[in-house]
């Protein structure tokens, strides 16, 4: 495989990334276009000696860092909760998978700041989440691990629905600020057919949950902010949570223009 068709498999994960780092698909997608022609502009900007998916989000950041993120309209409430530097060390470890040795290149960081900064994030984590989740998951051995994990979190897992239909039902019942949500269901129904219809009678922050991510990143359709793979480590539900949860807030509390 050739260096670059190896950047062009990353490509939905950074696009995936950028979403979660600018908390919207819009902001995020914009930062990896300008990242990809600045490369093609200038490819001398990508080291040859470093692995092809380090180097791809090296030059993100490089390019992307946060004065640029924050002239985006980056919600400021994120930034205020959960300070921006430690919030794309807890991401990059968590979420994307690179080993702290890996994050250290991307952020231009020693090893030891960058412990610093997940640890930073990690208590943020722990002091701020407290919110009403519904979990559409038909499998009931993870539905009870995800219920553990984000009541052991601090939230109230106010729902928790096998179909469609009961998701929906759920929903209009509880009004969650939260939806974590599987594709395939029990009855042979779609999660993404519930959580469309959902967001039909009110806006909530939905992370789903999928053996199969990359078939929500295809840029066919509308794709999620917030998608983790199967098998789920408990960190990704964490780290996804906390900034499903922060992006919600802000976009509720900020003022309608006048």
């Amino acid at each position: 495989m050739t260096f670059q068709s190896e950047i062009a498999r990353e490509l939905p994960f950074l696009r995936r990334y950028a979403r979660m780092l600018t908390g919207t698909q819009e902001a995020g997608d914009a930062a990896v276009r300008e990242t990809l022609q600045a490369l093609i502009a200038a490819p001398e900007e990508l080291r040859s000696d470093t692995a092809p998916r380090v180097e791809l989000y090296r030059v993100f950041h490089k390019l992307w860092g946060d004065t640029s993120l924050r002239s985006i309209d980056l919600p400021t409430a994120v930034i205020g909760a959960l300070p921006h530097a430690s919030r794309k060390a807890l991401l990059l470890t968590t979420i994307e998978g690179f080993s702290n040795a890996e994050t250290a290149v991307i952020l231009d960081l020693d090893e030891d700041e960058l412990r610093d900064r997940i640890a930073e994030a990690r208590e943020a984590v722990n002091a701020m989440l407290s919110s009403r989740v519904m979990v559409i998951e038909d499998e009931a051995v993870i539905a009870l691990h995800l219920k553990q994990l984000l009541i052991g979190m601090g939230n109230d897992v106010a729902a928790v629905a096998r179909t469609a239909s009961e998701a929906v039902a759920a929903a209009r019942d509880v009004h969650p600020e939260l939806i974590l949500a599987d594709i395939n269901l029990a009855d042979g129904s779609s999660g993404i057919d519930a959580v469309d219809e959902i967001l039909t009678e009110m806006t909530v922050p939905v992370i789903f949950i999928t053996a199969f991510p990359e078939k929500l990143l295809t840029g066919d359709r509308r794709e999620p902010a917030y998608v983790i793979a199967k098998p789920f480590n408990p960190d990704d539900v964490a780290a996804t949570v906390l900034q499903a949860l922060l992006v919600s807030r802000e976009t509720t509390a900020r003022p309608e223009p006048v």
